[in-house]
């Protein structure tokens, strides 16, 4: 098969669907899709696209699962969209622009962001312009040139813990590092602690979780992700419009013209069986096969009102699942514009709960427009991983205040109308949970699981997680069916550095990381 158009590397991996291992059934199957968020819409389009009768089913009024969008009405009485935040589109989420690309081939929608500084409340700022794509000389230029990257700290590195971070394969680094946190991690590394918030902190905390709380394993792969195991770089796109109009109108009337369909507003409480059909789901029809592609709280419920789901181990694993901390989305009309260079989007670190600034005007139409006409500014501010039961207009307050140490005009500026979304319906992936996490295959062969808490075996995370775990349901269901699967592509399954592996598997012993025995920090 010849390469996407999205995959520049040429150590990107081809993953070819199994063979089908099942007779061609004689009437269409029929599949309900429980979600239509990124793990779902994939699955959607993947059996659609082999003439498979879907049905979408999806709880909230709109698509896009935790990327979907709604119109509000401002204070000044102009429509505006609102979402839960800032999401980048990296260019080695292979799946998930193919998934994009169905409905959009040229990607029109999405904008470069060909930077984003990090900041420290310290001072020290980091930039990801003007380096080189290719590992190792992408993180050999940041070293060298970042001022989170002093000479003297870096001499205290601890060289076969760091061996880690170089030495990955999927799903071998599961079983080296998930029992430890990213945390114990980098401290056995003993990075700068500049570099810890900027390089590392800011991105573990786009799990919505604090490094104490997330998995060193995790760390590891979106490490090789974004860095040493992909020469993508880390530039990434964003949407020019608002998520519905931009990504998943589009997506829904592509699906339509295969013959699905979409359904919003429509909640499945359970999935029991079916009397003509193999599964029934109350309210809306009987189905072959059942695609689970819901949140991890949705998850939870379903399993827990369908005792005839998979089995009882399997059920109680769901019933396990954790969700990540809550975060807060805080957007704002403001009635004067932020300082002309204030970019799009700034990473910090060393906030209490501040963990990234968006200026939206800058890349979004409607946005812009809207700040040409009034002459204000629209100013979006992220906090993950807040206390479980935090009040949530304290954290507002409090975030507003950050947001203003670090850009000072915002002060002096009136709200015209805000908004806020506080929300806990994240994966969380915590220290020792791998083995836990479902996989795409149940108990039952014509039930799959699809989302970004899956276990795909391979080396994605986020929404490519999301994206490639629905089409591995759906190429579960495929084969099954006799009928070809899909191939997806991800970044390189192990290390890029061959002589980085071999040095790691001598010293593995001295520099693997023990989970940390002190009590856990508190950011507040």
């Amino acid at each position: 098969m010849s390469r996407p158009a999205d995959v520049r590397d040429r150590r990107a991996e081809e993953v070819r669907p199994a063979p089908p291992s099942g007779p061609r059934p004689a009437l269409t199957p029929r599949a309900a899709v429980v979600g239509g968020g990124i793990a779902g819409l994939a699955a959607a389009c993947g059996l659609a696209e082999r003439g498979v009768d879907v049905t979408v089913l999806e709880r909230e009024e709109s698509l896009g699962g935790r990327l979907r969008g709604w119109e509000t009405e401002l204070a000044d009485g102009s429509r505006a969209a609102m979402d839960r935040g800032f999401h980048a589109f990296f260019r080695q989420y292979y799946n998930l622009r193919g998934l994009l690309r169905r409905a959009d081939p040229g990607l029109d929608s999405l904008v470069p962001l060909a930077d984003y500084p990090l900041v420290h409340r310290d001072g020290p700022r980091d930039r990801f312009s003007g380096l080189p794509a290719t590992p190792p000389w992408n993180a050999a230029v940041l070293a060298a040139t970042s001022p989170s990257f002093p000479l003297r700290d870096l001499a205290r590195v601890n060289l076969p813990a760091a061996l880690h971070l170089l030495d990955v394969d999927v799903p071998g680094v599961y079983e080296r590092l998930d029992h430890v946190s990213a945390r114990d991690l980098l401290e056995a590394v003993r990075f700068p602690p500049t570099a810890r918030h900027l390089a590392f902190e800011v991105f573990t905390r786009s799990f919505f979780a604090a490094p104490e709380r997330l998995s060193a394993a995790e760390l590891a792969v979106m490490f090789h992700l974004y860095f040493l195991g992909s020469s993508e770089g880390l530039v990434f796109d964003v949407p020019r419009a608002p998520f519905p109009e931009a990504l998943w109108e589009p997506l829904a009337r592509y699906l339509g013209g295969l013959g699905a369909k979409v359904r919003t507003s429509a909640p499945v409480e359970r999935v029991g069986p079916g009397a003509d059909r193999r599964f029934s789901l109350p309210g809306h029809g009987s189905f072959d096969a059942v695609v689970l592609a819901a949140d991890v709280p949705g998850t939870r419920s379903l399993a827990a009102a369908s005792p005839d789901l998979g089995d009882a181990a399997w059920r109680s694993g769901l019933a396990r699942l954790e969700s990540a901390p809550p975060f807060l989305v805080s957007r704002y009309w403001l009635d004067r514009p932020v300082r002309p260079h204030r970019p799009a989007f700034l990473g910090t670190a060393g906030y209490p709960t501040l963990d990234n600034i968006s200026v939206l005007e800058r890349y979004r139409d409607a946005e812009r427009e809207w700040a040409r006409r009034t002459g204000g500014s629209v100013v979006e501010l992220h906090a993950y991983a807040l206390p479980g039961g935090c009040d949530p207009e304290r954290e507002r307050g409090a975030l507003w205040e950050q947001a203003v140490s670090v850009y000072p005009e915002l002060g002096a500026a009136g709200v015209v109308d805000a908004r806020h979304e506080l929300r806990e319906d994240c994966p969380l992936f915590a220290p020792g949970s791998y083995r836990a996490r479902p996989g795409t295959a149940t108990p039952d062969p014509f039930l799959v699981v699809a989302g970004d808490h899956v276990r795909t075996g391979l080396p994605v995370a986020l929404m490519e997680r999301a994206a490639t775990s629905g089409l591995l349901a759906a190429n579960a269901l495929l084969s099954r069916w006799g009928l070809p699967g899909h191939t997806l592509w991800t970044v390189p399954r192990r290390g890029r550095l061959a002589p980085a592996r071999a040095l790691a598997r001598l010293t593995r012993g001295a520099g693997r990381p023990q989970p940390g025995k002190r009590p856990v920090e508190r950011r507040r």
